[in-house]
């Protein structure tokens, strides 16, 4: 199972990316996909996620009505749009993928990709 980040890059403050995560799942549509986020010196915290159906979102107060996460069945992919974006919101973005419902500890997700670097100017 791989799960392929990207996206990532360097933003003025108010501005927005795209980040894409591509699984390698052979069953796409049984997983809950997440976005996680670290930055130096950080606990890697919850962002956002979306259920199996694509039909339930869940997101961090921090991020909420700034980021929205979709995915696209046909490409296995699942996207992180990131707009409004902040000088805090700097960090290495992770997607993850678990079998089942949406959850928000990162120890609970079955599958990690390599990260993306974020990082926004203020």
């Amino acid at each position: 199972v791989q799960l392929q980040a990207s996206g990532g890059g360097l933003v003025q403050a108010g501005g927005s990316l795209r980040l894409s995560c591509a699984a390698s799942l052979r069953t796409f549509s049984s997983y809950a996909m997440g976005w996680f986020r670290q930055a130096p010196g950080k606990e890697r915290e919850f962002v956002a996620a979306i259920s199996r159906s694509g039909s339930t979102t869940s997101y961090a107060d921090s991020v909420k009505g700034r980021f929205t996460i979709s995915r696209d069945y046909a490409k296995n992919t699942v996207y992180l749009q990131m707009n409004s974006l902040k000088p805090e919101d700097t960090a290495v973005y992770y997607c993850a993928a678990r079998v089942g419902r949406i959850l928000k500890a990162p120890g609970e997700y079955d599958y990690w990709g390599q990260g993306t670097l974020v990082t926004v100017s203020s």
